[in-house]
This record gives structure tokens, sequence and C-alpha cells, in this order.
């Protein structure tokens, strides 16, 4: 089990997921319109909340985990103390324009139709979500024996979990495309076409109906 300090010093300090998150904060920019507000569910170390305060969008954060919410609550504690970021509890007290889920949140959980449907109520008419999750088509993974294992089961039932520490789910998108629905429905998928087998996390973006 990562602590919230060596998360932090990871996902600042690797090369991939530098360009993953780097991507993730653009595609988020170019969704949200100036002064939108943000719900950064499963904020982790609060990197991406930083930026989203710092871009000038007030951020709510939810984070579970108490050792990488202690150590956003270090890392954002000046946009804490200017109300430019806001720390919720798991009953998401808020009304935003958009929810961001980064570096897997969803593959973390199970239930994933109450999770949207709780999300429908945070999240603005006009709003969106968007995810990354992720990819269970990434040939990447095609080393490692539980992803061969598998793969009879995510071509016959779309979603496989195994006994991990964190308790990760892979699925394919359109298992969180029914869950979302009716509240949200699901845009293309990034990266599309050949380019999904190259990419180990897909971009999901759920549009509020």
């Amino acid at each position: 089990m990562h602590t919230g300090a060596q998360y932090h010093q990871f996902f600042l300090t690797s090369r991939r997921e530098v360009a993953i998150r780097e991507r993730f904060q653009q595609h988020v920019q170019r969704l949200l319109a100036p002064g939108a507000v943000v719900l950064d569910f499963g904020a982790g170390t609060g990197i991406d909340a930083k930026t989203y305060a710092g871009k000038g969008h007030r951020t709510y954060v939810y984070e579970p985990s108490p050792s990488m919410r202690a150590h956003l609550e270090l890392y954002c504690r000046d946009d804490i103390a200017a109300g430019e970021v806001v720390i919720l509890d798991a009953d998401l007290p808020c009304q935003v324009d958009a929810v961001t889920a980064n570096f897997a949140v969803l593959n973390h959980i199970a239930d994933q139709r109450t999770l949207f449907a709780q999300l429908s109520g945070v999240v603005r008419p006009g709003g969106f979500i968007l995810a990354s999750v992720l990819n269970p088509y990434f040939l990447g993974d095609a080393k490692y024996s539980w992803w061969r294992n598998n793969l009879l089961n995510l071509v016959r039932h779309g979603h496989y979990g195994f006994a991990t520490e964190s308790g990760i789910h892979r699925f394919t998108p359109r298992l969180p495309a029914r869950a979302a629905r009716p509240h949200f429905h699901l845009d293309p998928v990034f990266p599309g076409g050949v380019g999904k087998l190259f990419a180990p996390y897909l971009f999901l973006l759920f549009r509020r109906t």
C-alpha cells in the first residue's frame, strides 16, 4: 500500500504518469468554461485539484484514504486556506459543473450504478464527468498472466476482477456506460480505434442528460 507521500512522489516524477496527467488535465481544461466549479472525486494527494484551482476553478475534493487526504491537506494548504479547494465527506454536499476522476478511481468501485446516481445529484444540467480508467485492451499488459487468463472473461462479460490489495476491477467502457444511464451518456472513448491498444488508460466522458 502506498502512503500519501510515496504516491505523491511517484506521480510527480514518473515520466509516463506525468504525461498521462497532462493529457487528462488538457481534456478537462478544454471542456470547462471559465470559472466552472469542479469536484475532483478520488483526489489522491491533490495534484489535479491544485491545478484546477490555479486555473480559476473552485475545486471540491473527495478522497477516502486518510493517508492521501493528509498529504492533500499539506500540498493544497494555501488553496484550502483561500477557499479555492474545499474538502468534502462522502455525502458530497456540493453542486458542480464537472466531476473529474483521474488515474483509475472508477476501477476501485464495484457498484458504479449507485455512484453515478449519487453524482447525478451533484452535476448541474449541461455538466460532465471525465474519468481515466485502466485500459483492458492495453497490449503492454499482455506480458502478465492475469491479463491473458482473464481475456476470455473480458470478451464474454466485459469485466473481471482479481484478488489484489486495492481491489481493482477491469472493464470495457460499456460497463460504466450502462451504469451511468439514465443520468449520463458516454461520448466516444479516447483514444479510439487501434490507438486504444497502446494506451494504458482510457478517458471516458459522460455528459449529464
